[in-house]
């Protein structure tokens, strides 16, 4: 029903609250006793007062006494508000002529039903005067009708039956008691009564009848016949009948289980929060909607993430949470509030605050806005993680992912971003990479291990250093290659003068280390800046051709037309050596055969399968060239695979044709050695082509075990153990090393043409070509001269010993049937 309710409080707050509460109902307020009063006289139509008792001035006690005093004021029903301590103002309260009374905190559910028996028993009051006055409604209709339990007794023993004519009981308090009218005056409320209630009941019942007290009020349990409890709020007051018995009283009960047992999961809920909040690594809180972020509540885990005890925060007792954010994010953090409520989304926001030592720790706020009834900002609420270590990790990762861990520059995928970026600005100002190519550095690793090799890289990147400013950032690009990005040059003069200066840097750094490297020159351009990859692999291709230019010991480079022909065309061998790996056929992809002849017999007695590409518009394509790009692409496995097919087939012709003793020697890339799988695949092919393993040499350059020493002498030694050779071709011109020659599982050594060419104007005594032939038989190997091309070449190796030798002198690469006939007229004629 619509009733008006006078709250009088001297907080606001506390007022605010009610009022929010009871806003079905019209509710008028007060400050104080007086202001009541004042309301009270002018407003005749109030049915409830809400008072507190302890107000400045005119206090509760003096309104109830004034309200009690004049007949006038009769009608009206006082509910007084107290602590939970104030058991003497409760009592003291009730006797000036307060029906109720209500304990702060305040409970929402608690005030309503209470408030709601009362503006329900002044309907009934009014009822009842509407009876006695119109005659209209019977008493009768609101018994057996009232949404509450209605029990009018007039005895005085609550504990024991009573009789059925001075009891009555209206169907609602059967239905809550669970029990039937005869059952309630058989036992009597007491016995029905939960035992923990009955003496607060007895207690408030005593004083009622002995007058201390008008009414009075309580939340207790019945016991229902099966055992269960319903909760009910019940209100017990004396009723004045024509009879004049002063025994006569009306209870009004209401059932409250289903609230009480909301007040139990809520007082959980609370617990259960309260336990979270004090284990938060961070602090929550709630603030008023304003720049300050002036706090209402903050929880404890404040004083370990900010030094500031709750209380300093609270209404900016000692400071605003505004002082305690880094001054750069105030502004930033206002705007992500301001948009987040604007939008009704959830504020998800990573700042730095300052704590009361003066330390910074980075945090995430995670908060959302809470909003009245009218679309209001009413406060914010949220929680504040301390998120510093993450931080620090995240920072960590960062610089691990944007820098070399060697030298401590910006690496690849940094430098790649900053292209992909800058790529999508207008272009306003000329850029440029300038690339250092020091790939002949890993040279030195054999000689002085990897270690030193590094020191070497760390001092490059130290002396490459100095030449950065704000216009050119250095980057590590990759083990030996560093990357000059270049931003807001001149012209094309200022590019070489600035390649010149690091290439006088360079040499004087590795003139000592008789090695040297190359300068990579490329303009970016609108046509080109778009794809980074591309970008890239020009530069890459412009240092490398850089490394031999002008016979510099740092060439420099400019990409070209030229260059980009010549990616052009590396980019066409590419898709043809992918073709040529999908297809079951061979494609553009053939062997020719080089005789090897042995000097001591005087016969062939092996031929070097060479690998030979013609590609339809290119035409025939070095081996130097397809090689080296089908290593690049891992395409050199599938190649390699076809490769060494065609050299078993090869094989089985000489067999067939009477030549068994005849093997072949096939040239295998490091990639394919270093593959988990390349002794097993070897081994399955050889059964598949049934080959004889001691018919096939294998010919390796010594780079092989700069990558994994142990484990490539693992393989070889398993392949020797097959029966299958093994030579290292090229020998002196990689990383040699004698006193380890002694250990690797090879059985051959392949003199490298360069050796064999000196032949040709040195003195016999002054070549060392036959000291190598002698260390190399000592250590147990046989030794094949490469580039044989004039007789006087030939009688020098037989002089010294050399076992075979192979070259032009002999004959050139041959097909399959022309290297058949080859052999056998060469041998007939032997």
């Amino acid at each position: 029903m619509s009733a008006k309710i006078l709250v009088v409080d001297d907080s606001a707050s506390d007022r605010f609250i009610i009022e929010k509460m009871l806003r079905e109902y019209s509710v008028l307020t007060a400050c104080d006793g007086v202001e009541a009063m004042r309301q009270i006289n002018e407003n005749e139509d109030i049915d409830l007062i809400i008072l507190d008792l302890n107000m400045p001035g005119m206090d509760g006690f003096e309104v109830l006494n004034e309200l009690k005093s004049d007949d006038r004021y009769k009608r009206l029903r006082a509910i007084i508000l107290t602590n939970y301590d104030e058991l003497d103002n409760e009592i003291k309260g009730l006797k000036l002529g307060a029906v109720d009374y209500i304990r702060k905190p305040i409970n929402m559910h608690s005030l309503k039903a209470r408030i709601e028996i009362h503006i329900e028993l002044l309907h009934v009051q009014r009822l009842l005067e509407q009876k006695l006055n119109e005659q209209v409604i019977t008493f009768d209709t609101v018994f057996q009708q009232a949404p509450i339990g209605i029990a009018i007794s007039h005895s005085d023993q609550p504990l024991d039956s009573v009789s059925k004519a001075v009891t009555r009981f209206n169907p609602m308090f059967e239905q809550i008691t669970g029990r039937t009218k005869e059952e309630l005056i058989e036992l009597g409320w007491g016995k029905i009564t939960h035992s923990d209630d009955l003496e607060e009941d007895l207690k408030k019942y005593r004083k009622l009848k002995s007058g201390e007290v008008k009414s009075y009020s309580m939340e207790k349990r019945y016991i229902k016949p099966d055992g269960s409890v319903v909760w009910v709020y019940m209100t017990v007051a004396p009723l004045v009948l024509l009879n004049d018995d002063q025994y006569n009283h009306i209870c009004l009960v209401q059932d409250i289980t289903e609230r009480k047992a909301i007040e139990a999961d809520l007082l959980e809920s609370e617990r259960s929060k309260s336990v979270l909040l004090s284990h938060l690594p961070g602090m929550a809180y709630r603030c008023n909607y304003d720049r300050e972020w002036t706090m209402q509540y903050v929880s404890d885990g404040c004083f370990e993430l900010t030094g500031y005890r709750p209380e300093n925060l609270v209404n900016n007792r000692d400071l605003a949470f505004k002082d305690l954010v880094a001054p750069e994010f105030r502004e930033s953090l206002w705007e992500e509030w301001r948009r987040a409520v604007e939008r009704r989304i959830t504020l998800n926001y990573e700042y730095q605050i300052v704590t009361a030592k003066g330390e910074r720790k980075w945090i995430l706020e995670i908060g959302q806005g809470i909003y009245n009834e009218r679309g209001g900002v009413e406060a914010l609420e949220g929680i504040i993680l301390d998120i510093s270590d993450r931080k620090e990790i995240e920072n960590n990762l960062r610089y691990s992912n944007e820098h070399d861990n060697l030298t401590g520059l910006y690496n690849r995928n940094y430098l790649e971003s900053l292209l992909e970026s800058d790529a999508k600005k207008p272009a306003a100002e000329k850029r440029a990479l300038v690339s250092v190519n020091l790939s002949a550095v890993q040279s030195l690793t054999m000689t002085y291990g990897f270690h030193y090799t590094q020191e070497l890289i760390k001092k490059v990147a130290d002396t490459l250093n100095q030449y950065c400013t704000e216009r050119r950032v250095l980057f590590s690009t990759h083990e030996n290659r560093f990357t000059f990005y270049i931003r807001g040059y001149e012209d094309r003069n200022e590019l070489v003068e600035f390649s010149e200066t690091l290439s006088k840097a360079l040499e004087s750094l590795l003139a000592v280390e008789r090695t040297g490297g190359g300068i990579g020159v490329i303009e970016i351009e609108r046509d080109n800046e778009c794809d980074v990859d591309l970008l890239m692999r020009r530069l890459l291709i412009t240092s490398e051709k850089a490394i031999d230019t002008n016979n510099k010991d740092v060439g420099i480079c400019f990409y070209d037309t030229e260059i980009e022909m010549q990616t052009a065309r590396e980019e066409e061998v590419t898709r043809e050596l992918t073709a040529i790996a999908a297809d079951e056929s061979n494609g553009g992809l053939f062997l020719q055969y080089q005789p090897i002849l042995d000097l001591k017999s005087n016969r062939i007695c092996c031929y070097e399968a060479l690998a030979r590409l013609n590609i339809e518009g290119l035409g025939p394509v070095p081996p130097l060239e397809f090689i080296p790009i089908a290593e690049k692409t891992k395409l050199i496995i599938p190649i390699g695979r076809k490769i060494m097919l065609q050299a078993f087939r090869f094989l089985d012709k000489l067999k067939k044709r009477g030549y068994e003793t005849i093997s072949v020697s096939i040239n295998v890339s490091a990639i394919q050695l270093l593959r988990n799988d390349f002794a097993s695949s070897l081994f399955e092919m050889i059964d598949e082509m049934q080959v004889n393993p001691e018919s096939i040499s294998l010919e390796i350059t010594e780079s092989v075990f700069t990558s994994n020493y142990e484990e490539v002498n693992r393989v070889l030694g398993e392949l020797m153990k097959a029966g299958i050779h093994i030579a290292i071709d090229d020998f002196g011109t990689g990383y040699s090393s004698l006193s380890r020659e002694r250990d690797l599982n090879v059985n051959c050594l392949k003199i490298d043409r360069s050796f064999i060419s000196r032949l040709m104007y040195l003195k016999p005594e002054d070549a060392i070509t036959g000291d190598i032939v002698s260390i190399a038989h000592k250590l147990g190997h046989l030794v094949v001269a490469e580039g044989v091309e004039h007789e006087k070449q030939r009688e020098y190796l037989s002089e010294y010993g050399c076992d075979n030798i192979q070259g032009y002198l002999i004959s050139r690469p041959l097909d399959e049937e022309a290297a058949i006939e080859f052999l056998k007229t060469y041998n007939r004629q032997r």
